[in-house]
């Protein structure tokens, strides 16, 4: 199966337009710290395709939305698919885009996709929230994800990039009396950090990493997806 080659919606100023521009105009031209290597899938022409496909399938209008801060993509989830918290998984069954991607599992995308059915599915989770991430572009080191802030070095050199990434992400329609962050710890203090600066969002409301509610707390499912709901306020 052959994929559709990337093309221009017809009005440039839709949420899916504007999100599209961004990604693939992203330059992060920031020098990493030694033995750090930048994951940024949008220089991959099949990435940009698909990803076109899913912004213009659940946000081809100009409606705002509810931003959903992670940290960065991930090696088997956005870093491959170009959407936050969607792996090639959740991309084919979930939101209905075939694909010739490894069809590889991320836990935080298990954990998402479980939240987004049992609120409605993608269609309506989508069209109030939009899930992305602190620093746009992921890391690794010797080959496992590294976390914008997992080191000083990383998040010095990182840090004018982030900002101004956050700064123009939000202008494709943000709600910006409230962001979410997804992490109550270390994302949620560096996120804050940010916005000190920015003064974007008058408020940030941490939840639960979805990784770590796979790895600890996989028991409690229910109630963590019942928590994102109340706090995302996307109950159905």
């Amino acid at each position: 199966m052959g994929f559709p080659l990337l093309h221009t919606v017809i009005n440039m100023n839709t949420f899916a337009s504007q999100i599209m521009r961004f990604y693939t105009s992203l330059k992060p031209e920031f020098p990493l710290p030694d033995g750090v290597q930048l994951l940024n899938p949008f220089t991959e022409r099949m990435t940009q395709q698909l990803a076109n496909q899913f912004y213009e399938r659940y946000f081809n209008d100009n409606k705002p939305r509810k931003f959903v801060f992670g940290i960065n993509p991930g090696r088997l989830g956005g870093g491959v698919t170009g959407i936050p918290f969607t792996d090639p998984v959740r991309l084919h069954q979930n939101c209905g885009i075939d694909h010739h991607l490894p069809m590889k599992q991320e836990l935080s995308s298990d954990f998402i996709y479980r939240m987004i059915e049992n609120a409605g599915g993608p269609k309506l989770f989508y069209s109030e929230c939009f899930l992305t991430a602190v620093c746009p572009l992921g890391f690794t080191h010797n080959g496992k994800n590294l976390n914008y802030y997992d080191t000083v070095e990383l998040f010095t050199a990182a840090r004018p990039f982030i900002m101004s990434t956050i700064k123009k992400q939000v202008k494709a329609g943000c709600f910006t009396k409230t962001a979410w962050c997804l992490g109550e710890g270390t994302n949620y203090k560096y996120f804050n950090l940010l916005n000190d600066e920015l003064k974007i969002f008058k408020e940030i409301i941490a939840l639960p990493h979805p990784r770590w509610i796979m790895q600890y707390q996989r028991k409690s499912l229910d109630h963590y997806i019942e928590l994102y709901k109340d706090k995302l306020n996307v109950a159905v």
